[in-house]
């Protein structure tokens, strides 16, 4: 059983730019030498346009497997996944997604390296104006001429949200993005992160190791058994946003959260 904790209700806003996202008993598998190795078990999710949710677990549990699954880099063992009611069959410009690394190209400028989906989708001679705008929208304005080697972890960063972003994505899909900032660059890159996804409307979907970090973000926060990852349990925050870490509220979700993680004796 599903527990679920709700807190206030749920903030007045739609998102017509979002996609929804349909998980149906996703079961997944990795053939080794020797054995296999169960990864996800009878995983069901519905995440709805313009929801944020993110997910938390044990390291190694499965949750980048199934965001692999989701971006369509993989197809599931079985179960199917489903983006606005469309089996996912492999990648698709309006699924993109950020990892921990901005593995961006050191011998392309930030302008260069966000044109990159422009390009492959052989549309950038028409829609150049949109790297103007993207790197408008995520503060780097000034730095479009820059190389990676010349900005700083929150500044490639940005410049990855900005290669993903140019794409118009419907559904955003994070793993990990803050997982490598210092402390101080984390903290803004969330509050920025939170404003952008207000501001465009994209459905995000989000792993994260931090719990503070995850309801600080997000709707929902779904979390998984060690592998092969089941969902335990899914915690809803309906605080409005901009939220604050000493929230009560957020304080019981973390609280809850260690909880059905095992690990009560660490709050």
């Amino acid at each position: 059983m599903v527990a679920e904790l709700r807190i206030d209700a749920a903030p007045a806003q739609a998102f017509a730019a979002g996609a929804a996202l349909d998980l149906r008993m996703i079961s997944h598998h990795f053939e080794l030498k020797t054995e296999t190795l169960p990864v996800l078990d009878q995983v069901s999710l519905r995440i709805e346009p313009g929801e944020f949710v993110a997910l938390l677990g044990p390291s190694g549990c499965g949750k980048s497997t199934l965001l692999r699954l989701v971006a369509g880099l993989e197809p599931p063992a079985t179960g199917e996944v489903l983006v606005d009611g469309e089996p996912v069959t492999g990648p698709h410009p309006s699924r993109v997604v950020v990892f921990q690394d901005p593995t961006l190209y050191p011998w392309r400028t930030v302008r260069a390296n966000a044109s990159l989906g422009l390009e492959a989708r052989g549309v950038l001679r028409r829609e150049a104006h949109r790297i103007d705008e993207v790197l408008h929208l995520v503060g780097l304005t000034g730095f479009a001429d820059a190389y990676p080697h010349q900005l700083s972890g929150g500044m490639a960063q940005r410049a990855a949200l900005a290669r993903a972003l140019v794409n118009d994505p419907r559904l955003l899909i994070l793993d990990e993005p803050l997982g490598k900032l210092d402390s101080l660059t984390r903290i803004a890159m969330q509050g920025e992160l939170v404003r952008l996804w207000q501001r465009q409307g994209f459905t995000v979907l989000m792993v994260t190791h931090d719990i503070e970090e995850a309801f600080l973000m997000a709707h929902r926060v779904v979390l998984f058994s060690d592998r092969p990852a089941r969902v335990k349990s899914v915690l809803t925050n309906d605080r409005p946003y901009p939220r604050h870490r000493d929230d009560p509220h957020l304080i019981e979700l973390r609280r809850r959260a260690l909880d059905l993680l095992g690990l009560e004796s660490a709050w």
